[in-house]
């Protein structure tokens, strides 16, 4: 299995990080609350708390991998019905395994789907919401024009993603643990070659801060919100979907 997602091709990307993702699934948990010394914990409360205070009833959770934001989000939001889709077979796998774990089958579904090519009608969803994965999005404008079109008028979109911190000493330190350490015990522990490497690939490409605002803006996004997180490590995006006048 090769996994370098050199490949310029959209479609041969998603094979790619298809592939990878579900090439460490079985260490993904693990690794992500170890590696990020639990604080992945602590963001995605952040969201959930950010989602709670427009009271959705329907969310959809876009990369939902082994689905612990939408779990988050089920516990905490009594009452709301979650779709969470992703293109690992075996991250789904392995969510829905939690889902039946935490009694929540009736309130979280989880399917295969494609971002850019989501299975739903037009303005069917309260919020949506993507924790770490929009970086692995070959084609972030086509994933969020798919959001637009399945939010609601006035829908809410909530997107935590890593981001870069802009205190200097903080950021040296924070380089070092994306470029050597995080990869070497990554790659140790989820015996995947290239999977943590693409990782801190992916952080340091990613249009973060003002350039990601500017492709919310220009999808037609509205009040655009940045609340950076630990540091700056990572950021929770904020938008809405304007209400729509027929």
């Amino acid at each position: 299995m090769i996994t370098t997602l050199n490949n310029n091709n959209i479609e041969h990307q998603k094979v790619d990080v298809r592939n990878m993702f579900d090439g460490i699934a079985k260490s993904y948990d693990f690794l992500n609350h170890f590696l990020s010394l639990g604080i992945d914990k602590y963001w995605r409360n952040v969201t959930v708390k950010t989602l709670q205070k427009s009271n959705p009833s329907s969310i959809l959770d876009i990369a939902t991998g082994t689905a612990d934001l939408a779990i988050s989000t089920a516990e905490r939001l009594n009452k709301v019905k979650i779709t969470g889709v992703d293109i690992s077979e075996q991250m789904l796998a392995i969510g829905k395994q939690k889902v039946i774990k935490c009694n929540l089958t009736h309130r979280i579904e989880l399917l295969n789907a494609d971002a850019m090519a989501l299975p739903f009608n037009d303005e069917v969803f309260d919020a949506v919401t993507i924790g770490f994965g929009i970086r692995n999005f070959p084609e972030i404008n086509g994933s969020l024009k798919e959001i637009y079109r399945v939010l609601k008028g006035n829908g809410l979109l909530c997107i935590l993603e890593f981001s870069k911190p802009k205190n200097y000493i903080i950021r040296n330190v924070y380089n070092f643990y994306f470029s050597k350490i995080l990869p070497f015990v990554g790659n140790k522990l989820s015996k995947h070659k290239y999977a943590y490497k693409y990782l801190n690939k992916s952080v340091s490409e990613f249009p973060e801060g003002k350039a990601f605002n500017e492709f919310l803006r220009l999808n037609g996004f509205v009040n655009i919100e940045n609340k950076p997180l630990t540091f700056g490590i990572s950021t929770l995006y904020i938008s809405k979907k304007p209400t729509l006048t027929k």
